[in-house]
């Protein structure tokens, strides 16, 4: 029987090869379930599936508190060093349709470096990936998670300057998705801290479609 005081969100990780996808899930987790490392190669070869604990203190509804549960899918990278788009992207479908396809995807999260410079045929493959796999409504589905955002602080950069320096491309993109992103740290707060942080942008993107997943056919 379905618990009316908890909420599944179903996120899918997508992304270039090393820009942190796997690293990313498993502070949105909580947990190591995703294999992440330095690599001169594509670690993840194939999609996976993680789930986080019962979350608590996230919101209320009709006075009641609500408990969150996360559950992550991380995919492939692309350009990757074994595998052709094609085999990612039909690898990406049938994981979505198998993890997603009754009760929907809430939001897809590009991961971008923030240090990497977002230009070129290679940084536009997975975005191409995120519209032909979610379709006509993928901008209303997409949220950009920056990985290594410390190096932005080393930079002397904060936050809004770094975004107004940004290339055009990743400006245009992040308009066209109403300014969804979050930034991820590896140093300053704890990581827990951070988990809650980007957790709560999170579900205030998905507040803004009233928790309505998309749903694959």
């Amino acid at each position: 029987m379905t618990d009316p005081n908890k909420i599944i969100i179903n996120l899918a990780l997508f992304g270039m090869t090393q820009s942190g996808k796997s690293s990313a899930g498993n502070i949105l987790l909580g947990s190591t379930d995703f294999h992440s490392s330095f690599a001169p190669c594509s670690v993840t070869k194939g999609c996976n599936l993680g789930c986080s604990c019962h979350l608590h203190n996230f919101m209320r509804r009709e006075g009641q508190e609500v408990i969150l549960q996360f559950r992550v899918l991380d995919t492939p990278g692309y350009p990757h060093s074994r595998l052709s788009m094609e085999h990612v992207k039909l690898e990406i479908k049938q994981a979505l349709a198998h993890h997603f396809g009754q009760e929907g995807l809430h939001l897809a999260l590009l991961v971008q470096r923030a240090d990497v410079p977002f230009c070129g045929q290679e940084a536009s493959y997975p975005v191409q990936m995120i519209q032909e796999l979610l379709g006509n409504n993928w901008k209303n589905y997409t949220a950009v998670l920056f990985t290594h955002a410390e190096k932005i602080e080393e930079a002397g950069f904060q936050e809004d300057d770094f975004l107004e320096e940004a290339s055009e491309p990743l400006q245009s993109l992040l308009n066209s998705i109403q300014n969804r992103y979050a930034f991820q740290y590896k140093k300053g707060n704890s990581l827990n801290e951070q988990r809650m942080k980007i957790l709560e942008r999170i579900v205030g993107f998905i507040k803004e479609n009233y928790f309505q997943p998309l749903t694959f056919k």
